[in-house]
């Protein structure tokens, strides 16, 4: 189910129910799919790497000049796939001299390529070594976006969003913003700062969209690196990510970590508890909501229960036979 997303006509992943509606056609006794050489026709786009660039390059927030005057040495770890052709052309047409690392699309990841700290000790050393200002780190289809400071720490991947939040709003006060139940609270501080109002929506990228348009947001994503700018389109996008991160930290003429102190210093922890088949957990999520009626709660996916300085959010995977137990505080 994960290697198959199903987009659109506007490059949207599908709702649930036009997904609903497609599998329901599917399982129909009387419909019938055509002959592989009559499906639809072949459109050929090339090079589309070069138009997705040209396409943030022109966006009216991204300040190429200012980030060109700052002359950034980046550190990019593409873990081999298809980040590691078009995150240094990007890099290159701003400015920065860029440090490859892992950046042959061959496929065969370098290390595990989900980006956490664990799995980033490489570039990690790198920046150190090569005096760096900016580590960068995208998954394989490059939609997550995960930063490293200039010595060597993890800016953290929840704090992507909040610093090109952050930037948007200034450009935007009194904006709306959009993450996951499962996203880091410092979204909702910064937005708040700027006079805009958060809102919350189920965990899953096709959420997020969904409760963007509702909100008109004029920024949103996921905690996990995944940053939605509605002026470019409606989907993850690690490169306009970048380009408005670079934007921002070259008009506040700061370090990594000095603009990460500027935020909220939360702290979270992602635990998962496999589930056995005597485990009712609709009936342990119907307990946790009784024993915590008095407090403010959401169970738009799962439960999330937030306290005054903290929050737990449990729910149950959609893929796996787990439960995922999320808090932050």
């Amino acid at each position: 189910w994960n290697a198959l997303k199903l987009l659109d006509a506007d490059g949207e992943f599908l709702s649930d129910a036009e997904g609903k509606r497609v599998l329901e056609l599917a399982e129909r006794s009387d419909f019938e799919f055509p002959e592989v050489d009559a499906l639809g026709h072949v459109l050929s786009r090339e090079p589309f790497n070069r138009t997705h660039i040209e396409q943030v390059l022109a966006l009216p927030l991204v300040d190429a000049e200012a980030v060109r005057k700052r002359r950034f040495k980046v550190v990019v770890d593409a873990v081999n796939s298809v980040g590691g052709i078009v995150m240094p052309e990007l890099l290159r047409r701003l400015g920065c001299e860029v440090v490859e690392l892992n950046c042959d699309p061959t496929g065969e990841f370098a290390h595990n390529p989900e980006p956490l700290p664990q799995n980033l000790t490489q570039i990690s050393e790198a920046m150190v070594r090569e005096k760096a200002d900016v580590g960068i780190v995208v998954d394989p289809d490059v939609d997550r976006l995960a930063l490293v400071s200039e010595d060597g720490s993890m800016f953290v991947e929840e704090y992507t969003l909040v610093a090109v939040a952050d930037y948007i709003l200034s450009k935007n006060p009194g904006g709306d913003t959009v993450s996951n139940l499962s996203s880091s609270r410092a979204l909702r501080d910064v937005t708040e700062r700027h006079g805009g109002k958060y809102s919350a929506s189920a965990v899953g990228e096709v959420n997020v969209v969904a409760k963007m348009k509702e909100t008109g947001a004029v920024i949103g994503g996921e905690g996990n690196g995944g940053v939605i700018y509605p002026e470019l389109h409606y989907g993850r996008d690690a490169l306009v990510g970048t380009a408005l991160f670079l934007t921002w930290l070259a008009h506040k003429g700061m370090t990594m970590t000095q603009l990460r102190a500027t935020y909220p210093s939360y702290f979270a922890s992602k635990n998962k508890i496999e589930l056995t088949p005597a485990i009712d957990v609709d009936k342990v999520l119907r307990e946790i909501k009784e024993r915590y009626a008095g407090e403010n709660m959401n169970d738009i996916d799962g439960v999330k229960i937030d306290f005054a300085e903290n929050w737990v959010h449990l729910r149950k995977s959609n893929t796996e036979p787990i439960i995922r137990v999320y808090t932050e505080a």
